[in-house]
């Protein structure tokens, strides 16, 4: 896993903050401060391990003291009923940061999981992308675990990317307007992606410079007809509430570039995945 960024770090604190609040106050009750135990997180179901470094960022922060021994890595998969990770130390330290470790390990191995099947089916036809369709403040994590999974991610945010839409076109007058406006701001040696809802709008991209196309909403015999007439001129990415099930009948046309999917972060199932305390001494 790649160094992570302040981002995520203030956001496992705000996790850790918004479930201990004040203090667990049912721990507090049952549990003394010298109580120490060990735990084991475990698989319940088979998924690609993602967000080790969180959890143990989680507990760390949730009161320290706990150390954390991984059996599994980034992007392995894991069958169910494996030990994923064991943990041991204080009791109360266990107990405060267990359902927001949880929370982020099922969130990214979920994410992480929906990729590998996407991967799986496209079979190296073509590039599965991701989208900007994340939860707020979770963009780094829903991304890296899209890469863990083994999809590729799209542009970051609105910074790293241009990506000329329905909205842009419409305010600017057309496609070549949107382009030349484009062109006049400075590319920064990025390439420039535009989406058109038709062969009409691909055609005047095309002539207009674009380095990408998007295909939004375009069925499989649009694609097809898309494919022809750029004729190699352009890469093309298909793009529109594609799942799964629904992946097939794009997979089988040839000059596909991409395929972009937003369901691997907006729709990812969260993972079944438990922590077992094992036992306890006082100390």
């Amino acid at each position: 896993m790649p160094d992570l960024p302040e981002s995520v770090s203030r956001l496992v604190e705000m996790a850790v903050e918004e479930d201990l609040g004040s203090g667990d106050i049912t721990s507090e009750a049952t549990l003394g401060p010298e109580d120490r135990g060990e735990a084991f997180i475990v698989a319940r179901e088979p998924l690609v391990c993602c967000g080790t470094r969180i959890v143990d960022l989680v507990f760390n922060r949730a009161g320290g003291g706990i150390s954390v021994r991984w059996n599994a890595s980034e992007g392995q998969e894991i069958p169910a009923g494996k030990v994923m990770a064991e943990l041991e130390g204080p009791m109360r330290a266990l107990m405060a940061g267990e359902r927001t470790a949880l929370n982020f390990l099922q969130r990214l191995c979920g994410v992480a999981t929906l990729s590998r099947a996407f991967v799986r089916k496209a079979s190296g036809r073509t590039v599965i992308l991701d989208s900007r369709k994340t939860i707020p403040g979770w963009r780094w994590l829903d991304k890296w675990a899209v890469r863990t999974g083994g999809c590729t991610n799209h542009r970051m945010g609105l910074y790293d990317g241009f990506l000329v839409k329905d909205n842009h076109i419409a305010a600017c007058g057309g496609v070549r307007n949107a382009l030349e406006s484009v062109r006049q701001y400075g590319t920064r040696g990025l390439p420039v992606e535009v989406e058109v809802e038709d062969l009409w709008g691909l055609e005047e991209a095309i002539d207009s410079g674009a380095d990408i196309v998007m295909l939004d909403n375009f069925n499989p015999e649009g694609i097809r007809d898309a494919v022809r007439v750029a004729s190699g001129r352009v890469r093309l990415e298909v793009s529109g509430g594609l799942t799964l099930d629904t992946l097939d009948p794009f997979l089988e046309i040839n000059g596909v570039d991409y395929i972009s999917v937003g369901e691997l972060t907006h729709s990812a199932r969260a993972m079944d995945i438990s922590l077992e305390v094992r036992g306890s001494s006082k100390r």
